[in-house]
Formats: structure tokens, sequence, C-alpha cells
């Protein structure tokens, strides 16, 4: 994207059945400034350290490491990593206030992301790649984008974007360049770029909004929030479509930590931090089944989907749901039951879909600092991914699922090849 196109214009992402513009600047609300940062307090700040250390002193210094590349630049815990949609590239940040873009080829730095004064928890590409944004706990979310059309070496900072109190996750919508984020202070924010206007600010959530999602067919978006309110939104108004809650003993989930989308965006899957999954119909606005095969009290921290088949999904989908009682959980949609489990030796964190022809595969990182792919029809274990030496935090699949790369309390973030090497 070229420098001289940072005005604002309209964003053209279409629905697909009705031809019409998925949101227009008619829907910009007028921006709005935030009070200050808000970095964590030095006891927050000395306890995360004190964790730092205890990991890296009961490290095993016997740990075999396979990865094919790491990036040692960070300083303390890597909380995130994504990698570019199509170049060798990842975008990783940490508790050193830092990110960067680097080549997962080399480990080299293409650029240092900066201008954040408190952990940066979030990494986010836009879908076309032509944006990098970062979040933090400061509460900033920072755009950077690509200089010129002859490589993805060169990178300008565009903008900073304010509102949230701190930044709880980040996501693209999965065509334009709009982008979604959810708050410590239970606000909801969406933003057009390059323009940098905020185009909605959702309220409605009581709580932290733990997660959420733009639903894959572009239309909706799903968010959640650790009060254990779940909230369905059109983008273009700041009226829920629906609105599910704990005072349904039905939805009761001790707060929600994890949502899902199937592909045909007709169900969402939604784990709690009590342990408990729920299916909910997004056309129904209702609650259609409970999955059970989490520890009562473990919380689940990752869901995603699988396609089987490779030929794309068009039903209700297989999810694989990731809790801290190590388990990963993979479920037919079209029956409700349980396909297979899968073990860590503690909890899991992340969860990756392999990309088609491969979609069977199944990437699942752990605070047991292993990483593994999985082969989702039967729950064969294909490989073990061994190098940190302390909590596995984030995951991201690069160069069309041939590789994970990965983010660790350890401060490392590694490269390793997703399948099993031919014999």
């Amino acid at each position: 994207m070229d420098s001289q196109k940072a005005r604002a214009e309209p964003i053209d992402v279409e629905e697909e059945d009705e031809g019409e513009q998925f949101i227009t600047e008619d829907d910009i609300l007028e921006v709005v400034e935030d009070d200050g940062d808000h970095p964590m307090d030095e006891d927050e700040e000395g306890e995360a350290e004190d964790t730092l250390g205890d990991m890296a002193e009961g490290s095993s210094s016997h740990v075999e490491d396979i990865s094919v590349q790491r990036f040692e630049t960070h300083t303390a815990s890597v909380f995130a990593v994504a990698c570019h949609p199509t170049q060798p590239l990842a975008a990783s940040g940490g508790e050193d206030d830092l990110g960067y873009i680097w080549d997962i080829t080399d480990g080299e730095i293409i650029v240092k992301l900066t201008g954040h004064t408190d952990s940066v928890t979030s990494t986010a590409w836009s879908a076309d790649g032509e944006m990098i944004a970062t979040g933090g706990m400061d509460g900033r979310i920072r755009i950077w984008r690509r200089v010129g059309k002859e490589n993805y070496n060169n990178w300008e900072f565009l903008t900073e974007l304010q509102g949230p109190d701190e930044v709880m996750f980040l996501r693209w919508h999965p065509r334009g360049s709009i982008l979604l984020a959810g708050s410590n202070d239970s606000t909801l924010w969406l933003w057009q770029l390059p323009s940098g206007n905020t185009m909605q600010v959702f309220a409605g959530h009581t709580g932290p909004i733990n997660c959420g999602e733009f639903t894959p067919d572009g239309k909706r978006i799903i968010t959640a929030d650790q009060e254990g309110y779940l909230i369905f939104w059109d983008p273009r108004s700041s009226t829920p479509v629906f609105k599910l809650g704990p005072e349904d003993a039905r939805f009761s989930l001790d707060g929600i930590t994890s949502i899902g989308v199937n592909p045909s965006s007709t169900l969402a899957v939604v784990g709690g931090a009590g342990g408990g999954v729920r299916v909910v119909s997004l056309s129904k606005g209702e609650i259609v089944s409970t999955l059970g095969g989490h520890t009562e009290g473990e919380s689940i921290e990752a869901i995603t989907f699988i396609d089987l088949t490779g030929a794309g999904s068009t039903g209700p989908g297989i999810a694989v749901t990731g809790a801290t009682d190590g388990k990963a959980c993979i479920w037919d949609l079209s029956t409700m039951r349980l396909r297979a489990t899968l073990q860590h030796e503690d909890a899991v964190t992340a969860l990756l879909a392999h990309p088609a022809p491969k979609s069977y595969l199944l990437v699942s990182a752990s605070a047991d600092k292993t990483l593994r792919t999985w082969d989702g029809r039967n729950g064969t274990l294909l490989r073990t991914h061994t190098g940190h030496r302390a909590a596995v935090l984030g995951a991201s699949l690069g160069l069309n699922g041939s590789v994970t790369v990965s983010a660790g309390d350890d401060g490392l973030c590694m490269v390793f090849t997703t399948e099993a090497e031919e014999e």
C-alpha cells in the first residue's frame, strides 16, 4: 500500500449474497480520545519477573531443540506471535514492551515495532498482509504498513489508535482493512484503516472482553467477557443482535475465556473458566448443546475448527477445544459427540488449524513447553516440537502451514517444521 494512500477512503468489503458494502464511511462515528496510558503497577511487574525467573531456573538443560530457526531478541516473555499470510515473516510481541517483524528463515529483524509503554500482548496482520497491528496493556494499538511493492523489507509507522483501557485481543476483518479490539474496560472498538477513523464503539459488556471474532463470512461480530456474557453484533449497529448471560443457568460458565465460529458462520463454540463448553446457534441466538469433555474447574483456553475432508466445510463442522487440564477435545458438531481426546502434560494455550489441502492437521501449544502436530481424523500424534525451556504462550502457522512459529515464556520464538519428516 503506497504511502500517498493514507487518506480516508471507503472500504470495499461486499456482502457475499447481497452485493452491498459491508461497512461504509456513513457508519463511522466520532473518534473517541483515550484518557492516557494504564501501565501495570510495580507489584504486577514484579510477579511477572518472578514467574519468568522461576521457570528459567526450573527448566531442564537437556531439552532437545528440534527447531529449524529461533528468534532471541526479546528480553522477557513473548506473549504473541503471528505469521504473515504469504511471506516468510512473523510479528512477535512481548513483556519487554516491544514488537518485532522478523524473517522466519534466518531470524533477522526486519523492523522493530516501538512506541508501547507496557507489554505487547497482541500482534495481527491485515488480511492482505499490507499492515501489522500491535496491541498492548498500555491501551495503545499501533499500526505499521508496507512501503512500496518491491519486497516486504520496508515498513513505516502509520498511526496509533486509542480508546481501549487495555487491549485484550485484536482481529482484522477477513477481507477488509477493518480492525476490531476488545478492552479491559468492557468496551469494543472498530476502526477503519488506513484512515484510523473510529467506526463503532460497542457498549453492552459488563466486564473485560476476553475474546472476540468476526464470523468467517465477515458479516457479524461475536464477543464474550469475563462476567460470562456473549454478544452477537451487526457491525453497522451498536445494538446487539442477541445476548446470552449467566442469568440463564444453562449458560453459566464462570466467565467466558474463548470462542470460535464454524466456517459456515452458523454455530459458535463458547468455552468458560469453569471448564464448560456450549454450542450456540447464531441464527436463533440460543444454546443448542453442552459439550462435557473437559475437567470441571479447568479453563477453556483455545477453540478452533478443522476440516477433516479437505473439501471445505459446509455443515456444522469439527471443533477442537483446549483447556488448562491439558486436553484438546475434537468434537463432531453434527452429532455433538467427542471424536478424540488429545493430551498434553500441562495447559493447552493455543490450537492451530492447518489450511487445505492438509486441513486435517492440528497443532497444539502447551505450558508443558512443547507443541504437537496431530492428525485430527484419528487423534494420532505425528510430531512433538521441543526446544522451549518454559511454557509456550502462543503460536501461529506460516508458509501455508508448513511451519509453526511459537512464542515462549522463556523469551524465545521458535520455528518448527509442522509435520513429521518423511522416512
